[in-house]
């Protein structure tokens, strides 16, 4: 199916599941609307674990073959410094827009949340955060045990030995790296196969949710998520704005073609769905494999923007909502946290809400305030994920420009005489 034929049956597929959806809850009883959710949730169940199926064997096959084949170890470093840097200046902006328009905007005002000592924040455990629990967390006891999980942190750190390691011993590792790369092209035909279920993916998981809870948790939370998501969208236009003003107007094409991927990770509430497509569009549009497959897999690890926002967001929030209020000082201190907890968060289950758990202890605000998020959180998830997957989309062109990669029409600079791009047909 051609990519444009994809997104015009995904964006069909949202409509028309918004209005069954509608329809359904509007017009069916809750004992029906729930059967009816459970049931066509398989659907989104089955298509995410396609995905995962395909996830840790694309990352191991594409990070250690981009190590692998990076050149020399002056240009691994220099790429790797490239990567570190631009992924925490792009944490430092999120957390930072998510703290100024939250305290701007001040959604929690007039909430005057009371905490009951007797409720409970059911499946949401705080985990202090430590460098020994970041480090245990981090490396992987089994890459067996990583893939099987699909920790993507561990399984990206066992890719970066791996690959350094046959960097190191050359021509002795040709025959490894060869069988890597095949395995990368068959993962990415599989991808291609995966694909054609999303358009009715997307139409299970818009419909469950709107048939479950109705338009109304929409509505009578519009405020919150309004100012949310303009959050998001302020995040979004500075950073690609920086983009455009290092890469040129060539990163708007760009953005246009993550649009595609971006949707289905909008619509499944996960970055993971989207990391096939994101790879292959960024191949598409001329980043480099070794690079694109270098920086994407880390990025996805450790550049989660739209998460970071949330969480700085989020934790005001709370706060704004129970009359605490943070002073400049502890929001400093609370930005430096997040700029060391949302580095773990990948692999742990609804991440955003154990790092705000955590966040809150730091401040002494009531962890029962997390009540005011959950039952709006999977609509927040949406936002947070396909933030992710363009910021990180955005990032892997610039490292790729930053080593004098050439995208065409409307990129600065001048073009290389070869390239070693894999295009992905």
């Amino acid at each position: 199916m051609k990519s444009k034929s994809l997104t015009t049956c995904m964006i069909i597929g949202l409509i028309t599941g918004i209005v069954v959806g509608f329809a359904l809850n509007a017009l069916a009883n809750t004992e029906i609307t729930t059967i009816y959710a459970k049931n066509i949730s398989i659907i989104t169940d089955i298509f995410l674990r396609l995905i995962k199926m395909i996830i840790a064997p694309l990352i191991i096959s594409t990070l250690i073959v981009g190590i692998a084949k990076i050149g020399d170890a002056k240009t691994l470093g220099r790429v790797f410094s490239k990567t570190l840097l631009l992924f925490i200046v792009a944490s430092f902006i999120s957390i930072i827009v998510g703290l100024v328009i939250v305290n701007i905007l001040n959604p929690g005002e007039g909430i005057s949340f009371v905490v009951n000592t007797n409720s409970a924040v059911t499946n949401i455990e705080p985990i202090a955060f430590s460098f020994r629990n970041f480090i245990t967390h981090a490396i992987p006891t089994s890459i067996i045990d990583a893939m099987s999980r699909n920790d993507i942190l561990q399984i990206v750190i066992f890719s970066i030995f791996m690959g350094c390691s046959l960097f190191a011993i050359g021509k002795k590792g040709e025959p490894i790296i060869n069988i890597l790369d095949s395995l990368g092209y068959v993962m990415l035909k599989l991808t291609s196969y995966v694909m054609l279920f999303a358009p009715i993916t997307v139409f299970a998981a818009i419909s469950a949710i709107i048939a479950e809870h109705g338009l109304s948790v929409l509505i009578s939370t519009s405020i919150f998520m309004g100012e949310f998501y303009f959050t998001l969208a302020l995040l979004w236009v500075i950073l690609i704005w920086v983009s455009v003003l290092i890469v040129g107007p060539c990163i708007l094409r760009l953005v246009k073609n993550i649009m595609e991927p971006a949707l289905l990770a909008f619509t499944t509430s996960s970055s993971e769905s989207a990391f096939p497509g994101t790879l292959e569009k960024l191949e598409q549009f001329g980043v480099s494999n070794k690079i694109v497959s270098f920086v994407l897999p880390i990025g996805y690890s450790f550049n989660l923007v739209g998460s970071m926002a949330y969480c700085s967001f989020a934790v005001i929030f709370i706060g704004q909502a129970c009359n605490i209020h943070l002073s400049l000082g502890e929001q400093i201190t609370l930005l430096l946290i997040l700029m060391l907890t949302s580095k773990g968060m990948a692999g742990i289950p609804r991440a955003s809400l154990v790092v705000i758990a955590a966040t809150l202890t730091q401040f002494n605000i009531p962890e029962a305030g997390l009540i005011l998020l959950m039952g709006i959180d999977p609509f927040l998830d949406m936002g947070r994920s396909a933030t992710n997957v363009m910021i990180n989309a955005v990032g892997s062109a610039l490292v790729g420009r930053w080593e004098g990669e050439h995208y065409g029409e409307g990129c600065r600079g001048t073009p290389k005489e070869k390239s070693d791009n894999l295009q992905i047909k």
